[in-house]
């Protein structure tokens, strides 16, 4: 039987937020999270607290309402309600988006890397970056 949030006496409510807490900050590293999630929230939800957090995230970036909610496809009220938590001093937002930033940043600097690294190593790779036509009709050697 389907209980309603606003049906739930405070230690229920207590209890059941704790759990939900609990576990996910036992989570740790993105791709056990990405399991969590998509395990615990039905694509749909995944996909609603996703835009959520981009809506957040050009809010922050001084987008308009207009454009946010043309842009991602949502409602001028889902925007309006993202910015009236935004507005309510809940910092959870702008600690998700600084750690999405700082995630963001980490990602492209560690391929960065990997493409020196790659660039130093292979003659085949320079090649492949200087002439990359070349090798749409020469696909890269198979390998044995």
């Amino acid at each position: 039987m389907k209980v309603k949030a606003k049906d739930l006496d405070r230690e229920d409510k207590i209890e059941i937020l704790d759990a939900l807490y609990t576990a996910a900050s036992s989570v740790k590293g993105r791709a056990d999270m990405k399991m969590f999630l998509r395990d615990l929230l039905t694509e749909s939800e995944r996909i609603m607290l996703g835009r959520r957090i981009l809506i957040a995230r050009m809010l922050l970036a001084g987008c308009s309402h207009r454009y946010i909610a043309s842009g991602l496809h949502v409602g001028l009220d889902t925007v309006s309600r993202v910015h009236q938590w935004l507005d309510d001093q809940f910092p959870g937002y702008e600690k998700a988006i600084a750690g999405m930033k700082e995630a963001h940043e980490d990602r492209y600097w560690k391929s960065k890397a990997g493409q020196r690294e790659m660039y130093a190593k292979s003659a085949l790779f320079r090649l492949k970056k200087k002439y990359p036509l070349h090798f749409l009709l020469f696909p890269w050697p198979k390998r044995v």
